[in-house]
């Protein structure tokens, strides 16, 4: 029986030791944060100098929210990241011209959810689905059941984010079976700042649910 097995997303990161003990613990991919108003914001030029130093097969993310097609390009001048991650009320139209590979955030509605995997698959430059708690790093959790219940809806495989942390993801791995979960106060010690500990325990806390298949 071949195992499935979850991709891990370290969000937020904002300095190379954090990196580094990301890529260590068992990340798949290292999001960077461009919404100034976050406490994980990082300017793209500082997000490159941390990825081109990074070991090959781990993928980068630019995380924007409700940007312009011109701040996208110019921080791709500056960072080439590997997929972009909108979390914010993008209209379909942006979406589309900022594809391809696009992680689309969505914020998790019970009354709304199984619309919202409908409306997003027919949009062919999404590479995958986020779904929130939140309109995202405020640690809120969701009705997982209530997901798993629709997932097929989605076209998109889909990721889950909001509130996981090293002693909740192993449920949300189990309930849902995911593609990939996104973490990113889940693993810090305090705002923007990840915590070796928490890391390492969180990603083989993914790898044991994925062994309980």
């Amino acid at each position: 029986m071949t195992l499935h097995r979850t991709r891990i997303k370290i969000c937020g990161i904002t300095s190379p030791d954090a990196a580094w003990c990301a890529v260590e613990a068992g990340a798949d991919a290292l999001g960077f944060v461009f919404a100034p108003a976050s406490p994980r914001f990082i300017e793209p030029d500082a997000a490159w100098d941390i990825a081109s130093a990074l070991p090959p097969f781990i993928t980068t993310v630019g995380l924007f929210v409700n940007p312009s097609l011109e701040t996208l390009d110019t921080a791709r001048e500056d960072f080439p990241f590997d997929i972009i991650q909108l979390h914010g009320n993008e209209p379909e139209p942006l979406v589309r011209d900022a594809g391809p590979d696009v992680i689309k955030a969505v914020r998790f509605d019970p009354a709304t959810i199984e619309s919202e995997l409908l409306k997003w698959s027919r949009i062919a430059e999404i590479t995958a689905l986020l779904i929130d708690g939140s309109s995202g790093g405020q640690g809120t959790t969701f009705d997982w059941n209530a997901l798993a219940q629709v997932a097929d809806s989605s076209d998109h495989p889909l990721i889950i984010a909001g509130g996981l942390d090293p002693q909740n993801v192993a449920q949300a791995v189990r309930t849902v079976r995911p593609y990939a979960v996104d973490v990113s106060s889940g693993v810090e010690s305090e705002p923007g700042v990840k915590d070796p500990r928490k890391l390492a325990d969180f990603c083989a806390a993914v790898r044991r649910a994925d062994a309980q298949e």
